[in-house]
């Protein structure tokens, strides 16, 4: 292809920071200005937050520019931190897509995010609850032009025909000439700005979430791996009181009530109304970044533990009953003992 296409290259990081953010806090701290989508001009409906991010240009805490990139951060109340790293484009297709491969192999772009979400953290630190040690972490490039396909993919070589068609068959589109095509980690938007605006938002929305369910499938493949042993414990004391089965039962339940509160809370926290678009390109976006995966996963365990819990609380039941009955029958013992030795009398 000839000519000079411009456009923008947006680098998308986001991070598991907390267990929650105190969005009203954030905004006591900076000052921040809450995100608003802008949809396409014909329909009038709109997409409506539970609790809508805090969206703060990179300025506010001295951090407007980092390697040619514009910085802006954006904050989840359910404890997910978003880097958005920016530049503008224009050029020749070909540079388009040495840019985009030279942004997927850059390694220093996930450190320098990393280090810009730390420093808002570090900032905000007042409005946070429970900071994570380590921070889960989940990437996405969003293109506003270029050659599709050799694009989304950051490849050197040209892409074969079925690879093409594969990448490509994927794309929804509003106008006649307005295109979106995403990816499981990239996507490429033609719009206007206001509608691109309201596509990358979309975006982001689905990788924040698509985040969270990664560090929810993890918290739970962790728990269940420290239940099963504690369940399986051996020693004729500990099943005879069933202490084991009563704090697998406590810590079960405990968890899965975290959880459904999490997950609950994340899916609610953003309502698709009216706007037919909107919701079709959420749920592209999701299918193609996998979160539907990630949200079965999430449920399936949440659904081991439940059975886990049930069988926690039948366990304990029998074993309370079973030192009942002993109980019993040693009472009756020792009467016997007593009243053949004389010590009682009918």
């Amino acid at each position: 292809m000839n000519g000079v296409i411009s456009g923008h290259i947006t680098a998308f990081f986001l991070f598991d920071v907390a267990e929650a953010i105190d969005l009203a806090g954030v905004q006591r701290e900076l000052g921040g200005v809450k995100a608003r989508l802008v949809l396409k001009p014909t329909t009038p409906p709109y997409v409506q937050y539970r609790q809508p991010p805090i969206t703060i240009d990179g300025h506010i805490i001295d951090v407007a520019e980092r390697d040619g990139f514009s910085v802006r951060f954006k904050a989840f109340d359910y404890g997910v931190v978003s880097v958005a790293l920016t530049r503008p484009a224009s050029g020749s297709w070909d540079e388009w897509v040495a840019w985009g491969r030279a942004c997927y192999e850059d390694a220093g772009l996930p450190r320098a995010a990393e280090q810009l979400a730390r420093t808002l953290v570090n900032r905000i630190a007042t409005a946070i609850t429970r900071i994570r040690p380590e921070f889960l972490a989940e990437d996405y490039m969003v293109f506003t032009v270029g050659d599709i396909a050799q694009l989304l993919r950051g490849e050197q070589s040209p892409l074969s025909a079925e690879e093409r068609d594969e990448i490509l068959r994927h794309r929804i589109s509003y106008f006649a000439d307005d295109l979106v095509i995403p990816t499981w980690n990239s996507a490429f938007i033609r719009d206007t700005e206001s509608g691109a605006r309201a596509a990358i938002e979309i975006l982001e929305f689905a990788n924040s979430q698509l985040l969270e369910f990664r560090y929810y499938d993890e918290l739970l493949d962790a728990e269940l791996e420290r239940i099963y042993p504690q369940l399986q414990r051996d020693g004729w004391l500990y099943n005879w009181v069933a202490r084991r089965y009563v704090r697998a039962a406590r810590q079960v339940h405990s968890l899965f009530i975290d959880v459904n509160e999490l997950t609950d809370r994340t899916e609610n926290a953003l309502k698709i109304v009216g706007d037919v678009y909107a919701a079709r390109l959420f749920a592209l976006a999701a299918a193609r970044v996998g979160l539907n995966q990630w949200k079965a996963s999430v449920q399936d365990k949440l659904r081991t533990l439940a059975d886990i819990y049930r069988f926690a609380v039948e366990q304990t039941s029998m074993a309370r009953g079973e030192v009942l009955e002993i109980t019993v029958v040693v009472i009756l013992v020792i009467e016997l003992v007593l009243f053949l030795a004389g010590v009682l009398r009918l």
